[in-house]
């Protein structure tokens, strides 16, 4: 079967402008594969490059080295070598990221916050807005606070309709970058429950779960990530602290 996403050889270097142009590799020789229907996860302590990965493969970091391409029906596409303008559409209609933190326009409501992945795409009005409702009502987010800006919201609200906003364009490939980090119990299992859901449409996730229990539930592989770290950054050697997971 061929994957949806395939990475080959990736490397990641940054220069610390701060520090006399001191050259940073951060990520070497990395290469995966990601199939439709699956949720791999990436391990490894804080600090090892797992959200820099995302940040590449969502065209917010440039590779240094490698490839990282989709594969559709009419062929691969290659991202390291698409123009910036072309970046815009991929994360509209096919490339999806839900991070820790929200960042959004002032005064927008937390509705039309979840709801503009649709718009975007030219959904019905009526639609996108019954579609977010009801993401924000199962995610637990209390209704009087839909026409709110999400700013003045607690941290756990925030990632809530962060949440609602990544799920609700169904994109086929998924990036979560601590999805469940402020949630409490009940909100952790309905963030399962939208992965597993999104699975079983044929979405392909790539993410990020500090949480043991989140990840036992949600990983259908683990890839630590510590043989891909450059020497100088690499740590001693953890016990896994998985339970019979494979490994990619």
């Amino acid at each position: 079967m061929t994957p949806i996403l395939t990475v080959e050889h990736l490397g990641k270097g940054f220069v610390l402008h701060g520090q006399g142009g001191l050259a940073l590799s951060v990520m070497r020789d990395l290469s995966l594969e990601l199939h439709r229907g699956e949720c791999l996860v990436l391990a490894g302590p804080s600090g090892i490059g797992k959200s820099t990965l995302l940040k590449m493969l969502y065209g917010n970091y440039l590779a240094g080295d490698g490839r990282i391409r989709l594969h559709f029906g009419d062929g691969p596409l290659s991202l390291t070598e698409l123009p910036a303008h072309a970046w815009h559409a991929l994360r509209r209609d096919v490339i999806g990221y839900v991070s820790q933190f929200l960042r959004v326009v002032p005064r927008v409501s937390a509705r039309e916050v979840v709801m503009e992945p649709l718009l975007a795409r030219g959904a019905d009005t009526a639609e996108a807005r019954a579609r977010a409702e009801t993401l924000l009502a199962r995610l637990n987010l209390p209704e009087r606070l839909w026409s709110l800006p999400p700013g003045t919201f607690s941290g756990g609200e925030q990632q809530r309709v962060n949440i609602a906003r990544g799920f609700i364009g169904e994109h086929p490939l998924l990036l979560l970058d601590e999805p469940t980090a402020s949630l409490d119990a009940a909100n952790r299992t309905v963030v399962v429950e939208l992965i597993h859901e999104a699975k079983a449409r044929g979405a392909a996730m790539l993410g990020i779960f500090h949480d043991e229990d989140v990840r036992e539930r949600v990983a259908d592989r683990l890839l630590p990530l510590e043989s891909f770290m450059a020497p100088s950054l690499a740590p001693a050697a953890q016990p896994s602290t998985s339970r019979g997971l494979p490994h990619a």
